[in-house]
């Protein structure tokens, strides 16, 4: 089985259900987007969720949920995306498969964020709980400031996520799984910057990964129930490796650079595997 005719777009604005038909001898609405039916693609891969309203996020969500339901098979789940997309809840299903993780506090007040900054030393790494590649990630070190910006997120009735800053060598680790297959950079910071996002302009080159850290980005994978994947490790200066996010829906620009692989590719062989399985005879 292979790739036939050309790749489609599936907006996620476009997406409708219709339950107009239905009847005591009908048991599926119909779920389509740009005038086709989700439930006639062999396989879907998910390669964003774009920003919305609550209501628009939950529907998008909950129709993923019924085209696997249908048989669609989608790269990745629904359910793996729900857990990535929160960093928290992805570093408490991590650690409690004992992993280690920087220290991490969440919460909704200007006073819990206050006394967590406290309990952390003073230094800290404040994320969006939702987002990637960098985007609304401040450091923190000094209590005028911690006070400011915990005050605004209170106020927007955002979650004040907050993590210790841990020292490190200027560099973290990516390990992007594709199925079974992986493969790993070393994402240097730019400048003085402490970020390592490639966003941000850093940089990646390919990376000799440790047993230990391999299997550490494993047990990382397996606690989302993922298929494409990228890990992201942090090599501390005392010599500790933390994991720092999971992502659902990595990006490969810099891994498929540094490494010399065509990632896109191996995504769609992926999809492809997955469809001649989904369409096999039981």
């Amino acid at each position: 089985m292979g790739i036939h005719g050309p790749l489609q777009v599936i907006s996620y604005s476009e997406i409708c259900i219709d339950s107009s038909a239905l009847g005591l001898n009908q048991s599926a609405s119909s779920l389509h987007s740009s005038g086709r039916g989700i439930e006639h693609y062999d396989a879907v891969i998910v390669r964003t969720m774009p920003l919305g309203s609550l209501e628009q996020v939950i529907f998008r969500m909950n129709a993923l949920h019924v085209a696997q339901r249908r048989g669609t098979r989608l790269i990745n789940r629904p359910r793996t995306l729900e857990i990535a997309i929160d960093k928290w809840l992805t570093l408490d299903l991590a650690s409690q498969s004992g992993l280690a993780i920087p220290r991490t506090h969440a919460c909704q007040t200007r006073d819990q964020a206050l006394a967590a900054f406290d309990a952390l030393g003073r230094d800290v790494v404040v994320k969006p709980i939702f987002g990637g590649e960098g985007r609304g990630m401040i450091r923190v070190d000094d209590i005028d400031i911690a006070h400011r910006v915990f005050s605004t997120l209170e106020q927007i009735q955002a979650v004040a996520y907050l993590q210790e800053f841990v020292p490190h060598h200027g560099y973290d680790i990516r390990v992007l799984f594709i199925g079974d297959d992986f493969y790993c950079v070393a994402r240097h910071a730019a400048g003085n910057d402490w970020r390592t996002n490639l966003s941000r302009g850093g940089y990646a080159i390919e990376y000799a990964i440790t047993e230990k850290q391999l299997n550490m980005a494993k047990l990382a994978k397996d606690a989302i129930q993922g298929d494409v994947v990228g890990v992201d490790i942090l090599p501390t200066l005392d010599g500790r490796d933390l994991l720092l996010e999971v992502n659902a829906v990595p990006g490969w620009k810099g891994v498929a650079k540094a490494c010399d692989v065509d990632i896109a590719k191996k995504i769609l062989e992926l999809a492809v595997t997955e469809a001649s399985i989904r369409s096999s005879p039981h």
